[in-house]
């Protein structure tokens, strides 16, 4: 007992002399996986004597944060921190990053201090004129706030400017710049701000800290569809809108109206999924998806599935077979499919019946004259020209008697109000472009906030459900309805989704796609629905991921891609087979078997397979000629490398321990040609290290070979949709391509679509452009998982 004290007293007076506060360095003691860690941390980087306080915080977290798979590499980081290269939690930050996605590979130094700003200075002056920057550019938001300034974003905006600045000179300045423009704290400054909802800015999903005890789920979790009413309540006020010169309009259906629509729908949920066709759907549609979709299938109602088909120009076959095809890979299965084009006649007729009540107009403001007029909020020339000439008017542009571009179809609504979407919006244009569904049968086309409302209506959809930055055109859809004496669906905007290191604009995509940015709409790197099948992500991941995030209107905030892999990985873990390929192969020749001798072993398809269950095992031929990773070798050995090095014994899974005994190397005197070992065929070594290996199939044969495809994040940033130049963020190693990886025989029966988990490399998928005599895989995910660590 008194051993134990002396120790954890000695223990803790090691924690304190590298300068960490009593608290902290206590609360480490009584931890034992983090004394030892940190304990490991300290005599590995040489400071038993102590060092200060900056260094020894940043071995703290080096022995609580440090990447698992990268510990080959932390003495080299360890000697950056020591030395004071690295000074910074930022810079420690993204050594981690590098290190992580490095992992057991050789180190590339120079690469490693350019990520990690290793050289960088920053002066005091350098932060100075940034910070002066920043406040000059939110000024008025600063004095209208005061010491109410959320001083986070300030810091924020800094530090993407300035990466390696010191954090402490930062708050220093800006500090000293709040009270240099605001002066000293009045009392209205401290009084608690009055409690009031308020839309939150675009944020990255917080990871959170992980609970140990089980968190029962809320009901929403377990039902995300409880917020939704019965469709027999739809008679309640949908929504107000106020005008500049009438009473405020309460939208709602009549009894007599909603009894109508119940007879027609049995008072089933009737929702519908709208996708455009003018291109490749991606992960924010598969939440769509799961709203529409998912409410109908939990009540026991119906989905269209709807083409918004009212833009021939964008508009192609590819693209509606596209996304009929990606919805039923995703598991729905759509009450009936139709097209905004089924319903131009329809359509037409009610905006002759628009015309006749008063509430729209032909005008011939061009598109430039229209965005100015409505900048400026004033009423087209054209405003209140007789019905009878907008009849007429409507009429020649039906039969083509007027150019394209000359006139359009307005709704008249209110050019006075405080909704933009209420400023006479168009309700059709001329396009003489034959249809791709309709064919050459009309030259004007519906818009969609005119379209989208009235098929809603004709379709007799219960719940109209969007995202949110569709919520200020909710006045224009229900006054629309209400100006025709249409039924009124229930509206309901949720928050979209956005995931990290990715674009999801249509428009972006696009245009990474024909500029050959990438590989097509299917590239892997993409998060369109096309590129994660190909990419091996399964169906089931993504609706669970979906699932997971919920149906909320909370904020626009940004989903960390690390969730999505969690999910990923939770599936393929249990439902990847394993196997054994070298990427990067290292020729080891076993001398002491017999050169002319194959063994058949028998290699583990689950990590819990059972002996009796043949099916779970595969076999893998053992000879004399095998290959490791060239990273599982060094020549000079460690105590935390588990690797093989001269004169040191490892585990060969599945089979034998082997000894290094010769290298052979090239004539520079510093490549490696190949190793020479021997095995232990009695298996009394019991080496730490396991290396997975693949060897020659019978003497002289070349092992299976393949191409594997390794992924990473397209883009570098977070959020590069919000840069100004985008494409510059543009990841120059998210694909990287190995030619001359080794395989197990077994893989060769590989088909399109297959996913195994290729020990400890990751998880992986038969691309489309296999062959059986040209193997292509591309890697899913790594088996590295961040986001399980730190809670879902």
């Amino acid at each position: 007992m008194g051993g134990k004290n002396e120790s954890s007293s000695a223990t803790l007076e090691l924690f304190l002399k590298i300068g960490l506060d009593e608290r902290t360095a206590k609360n480490t003691v009584a931890n034992n996986k983090v004394t030892t860690n940190l304990t490991a941390v300290i005599r590995e980087a040489g400071v038993i004597e102590g060092c200060n306080r900056t260094v020894g915080n940043l071995l703290y977290s080096v022995a609580t944060k440090y990447p698992a798979n990268a510990l080959a590499h932390r003495p080299v980081l360890l000697e950056y921190v020591v030395s004071s290269k690295i000074k910074t939690t930022a810079q420690l930050e993204a050594a981690f990053s590098f290190l992580s996605n490095t992992a057991s590979e050789s180190l590339h130094v120079k690469e490693f201090e350019e990520a990690c700003g290793v050289g960088i200075e920053v002066s005091v002056e350098d932060i100075e004129k940034t910070v002066s920057e920043i406040f000059e550019l939110n000024k008025e938001s600063i004095l209208a706030s005061r010491y109410r300034t959320n001083v986070g974003d300030i810091f924020a905006n800094i530090r993407k400017r300035l990466p390696w600045a010191d954090p402490k000179i930062v708050k220093q300045l800006v500090d000293a710049k709040l009270y240099e423009l605001l002066g000293e704290r009045t009392a209205a400054d401290n009084e608690k701000p009055t409690k009031q909802k308020k839309e939150k800015p675009a944020k990255v999903e917080e990871k959170k800290v992980s609970v140990e005890t089980a968190v029962q789920p809320s009901e929403e979790e377990l039902n995300p569809f409880l917020n939704f009413p019965d469709p027999k309540e739809n008679f309640k006020v949908h929504t107000e809108i106020f005008f500049s010169d009438r009473p405020v309009l309460r939208c709602c259906n009549s009894k007599e109206m909603l009894d109508k629509h119940l007879m027609v729908t049995g008072g089933k949920v009737y929702s519908r999924f709208p996708p455009e066709p003018n291109g490749y759907l991606h992960i924010g549609h598969a939440k769509a998806m799961f709203v529409s979709f998912g409410l109908a299938r939990e009540r026991d109602g119906c989905c269209y599935l709807r083409f918004d088909d009212t833009n021939p120009e964008a508009e192609k076959k590819e693209y509606i077979d596209h996304i009929q095809e990606i919805v039923s890979w995703l598991g729905w299965k759509p009450f009936k499919i139709t097209y905004t084009s089924d319903y131009f006649q329809e359509l037409y007729e009610l905006a002759v019946e628009l015309i006749r009540r008063g509430h729209a107009y032909v005008d011939h403001q061009t598109a430039e004259e229209i965005k100015e007029y409505r900048e400026k909020k004033m009423n087209s020339p054209w405003r209140d020209r007789p019905i009878s000439e907008s009849l007429r008017l409507f009429d020649e542009m039906k039969r083509g008697m007027i150019e394209e571009g000359k006139a359009t179809l307005r709704m008249k609504q209110d050019m006075q109000s405080d909704n933009f979407n209420m400023y006479d919006l168009i309700a059709y244009r001329i396009k003489f472009t034959p249809h791709p569904h309709a064919g050459d049968k009309w030259c004007i086309y519906p818009s969609y906030d005119y379209a989208h409302c009235i098929v809603d209506s004709l379709e007799n959809i219960t719940h109209s459900l969007c995202t949110l930055e569709f919520e200020t055109r909710r006045a224009s859809y229900y006054w629309l309805l209400h100006s025709l004496d249409l039924y009124q669906p229930y509206v309901w905007e949720y928050s979209r989704l956005n995931v990290t290191n990715t674009v999801m604009s249509k428009r972006k995509l696009n245009f990474l796609v024909t500029n050959k940015h990438v590989d097509g709409w299917d590239d892997p790197r993409l998060m369109t629905l096309a590129g994660l099948r190909r990419r091996g992500v399964t169906s089931s991941a993504i609706n669970t991921f979906v699932r997971g995030i919920g149906i909320t209107r909370s904020d626009n905030s940004m989903i960390r891609m690390d969730r999505l892999e969690y999910h990923i990985r939770e599936e393929l873990n249990k439902t990847a087979a394993r196997a054994m390929v070298v990427l990067n192969p290292l020729k080891v020749v076993i001398t002491n078997f017999d050169s002319a001798s194959v063994m058949d072993l028998e290699a583990k398809k689950w990590p819990d397979a059972q002996t009796e269950d043949s099916s779970a095992f595969y076999k893998v031929p053992f000879s004399n000629v095998v290959y490791i990773e060239q990273s599982d070798f060094r020549m000079k050995d460690s105590k935390d490398y588990y690797g093989l090095a001269p004169g040191k014994s490892v585990l060969l899974r599945y089979a034998f321990p082997i000894k290094c005994t010769d290298v052979v190397l090239a004539d520079d005197n510093q490549t490696i040609v190949e190793i020479r070992a021997e095995y232990d065929p009695s298996k009394k070594t019991k080496p730490k290290g396991v290396l997975h290996w693949v060897c020659e199939p019978s003497p002289g044969v070349e092992p299976l070979k393949a191409e594997v495809r390794l992924f990473e994040k397209l883009f570098n940033s977070e959020n590069p949709a919000e840069l100004d130049d985008w494409l510059a963020d543009l990841n120059p190693n998210s694909k990287k391509v190995v030619t001359g990886a080794y395989a197990v025989p077994v893989l060769k029966s590989a088909a399109v679509g297959d996913r195994f988990q290729f020990e400890r490399l990751g998880y992986f998928a038969v691309d489309k452009d296999s062959t059986p005599d040209n193997l292509m895989f591309n890697r899913i995910v790594t088996l590295r998982d961040s986001y399980g660590k730190v809670g879902k």
